[in-house]
């Protein structure tokens, strides 16, 4: 009786075990199943953040995962239709008139709808978009812009700047918006700022809003979900003449590799549909004012979803 016993008793524990290698073969050869994917990323912090986020949140689905980091925009989109890249987060307001050059002012979902017919002409999906928009603005610090006549709009800001020519004002920007159409040369050609050459100073993202902050810089190019607009007392300027359109971010994937790999849609709609304004605002204050690294800040949002 003994012996019987023993012997069911580890025919049971083969058994689980069996079941055990069996589950970890299965995941294996899923995980296997998934391929490969080459994801860029730009160069300043809330890019860094969804490249992240999205590489841990694939790898953990499967994927290997190659990401290539701290891309301009005018090599960005080369490279994914060149078949050099497979996925990036783009935004829309930069595929309708840096891509498109579609200068009307359409709403978030006018451009998306615009923006999707158009790259697919070119081999190019966009899955569904993220709900934030972080479009382009011109920040002033809140010092500056009280002492020099509470200025509020672009088109004050700009009058006062073709006012007061013997002023030096160093105006700063990231190195992408000094020759994109949708940067400074399409807003000069709306609000006739009075700028001259060596008032105009391209730099690293980062370095613009440290010049804003420490009164180095009249004025400045920031991005709307960033953090550093309220820790660094910043004001942000109207856009009285409507001249940004709506920038929503989305993945947006070759053609190609999308009908290899369908299941990518409804696998980045899980993490598209978590990211609004707010929250993409408290991701990038967590990297940008409280130092904390995007490698943590986004696998604590992914744990916390439950995508990883």
């Amino acid at each position: 009786m003994k012996t019987n016993h023993k012997s069911r008793a580890q025919g049971a524990l083969r058994l689980v075990l069996a079941a055990i290698l069996l589950a970890v073969f299965c995941g294996q050869t899923q995980a296997a199943s998934q391929g490969s994917i080459r994801i860029g990323a730009k160069s300043f912090t809330e890019q860094r953040l969804l490249a992240t986020m999205t590489e841990m949140y694939l790898q953990h689905l499967g994927y290997e995962v190659d990401v290539t980091w701290g891309l301009a925009t005018s090599i960005s989109r080369p490279a994914q239709i060149n078949n050099e890249l497979d996925l990036l987060w783009e935004y829309t307001g930069t595929s309708l008139l840096t891509f498109n050059h579609v200068e009307e002012v359409l709403d978030s979902e006018q451009s998306y709808k615009r923006v999707s017919e158009l790259d697919r002409k070119k081999g190019l999906i966009w899955l569904d978009p993220s709900e934030f928009n972080n479009t382009y603005a011109i920040a002033m610090p809140e010092a500056i812009a009280q002492k020099n006549g509470d200025l509020r709009t672009l088109s004050e800001f700009a009058k006062w700047t073709r006012d007061h020519p013997e002023q030096y004002m160093l105006f700063a920007m990231d190195y992408d918006f000094a020759g994109r159409p949708d940067g400074l040369p399409g807003l000069d050609k709306k609000y006739h700022f009075g700028f001259s050459r060596g008032e105009k100073r391209s730099m690293d993202p980062g370095l613009v809003y440290l010049a804003l902050r420490n009164q180095q810089a009249f004025g400045g190019v920031v991005y709307t979900t960033d953090g550093r607009i309220n820790a660094f007392h910043l004001r942000v300027l109207e856009d009285d003449r409507k001249f940004f359109p709506a920038y929503n971010a989305a993945p947006v994937v070759r053609a190609d590799y999308l009908k290899k790999h369908p299941q990518l849609r409804a696998q980045m709609k899980k993490l598209s549909a978590l990211l609004d304004g707010s929250t993409m605002r408290s991701l990038n204050t967590r990297v940008d004012v409280d130092q904390e690294s995007a490698n943590t800040v986004a696998r604590d949002f992914l744990s916390q979803h439950g995508l990883i």
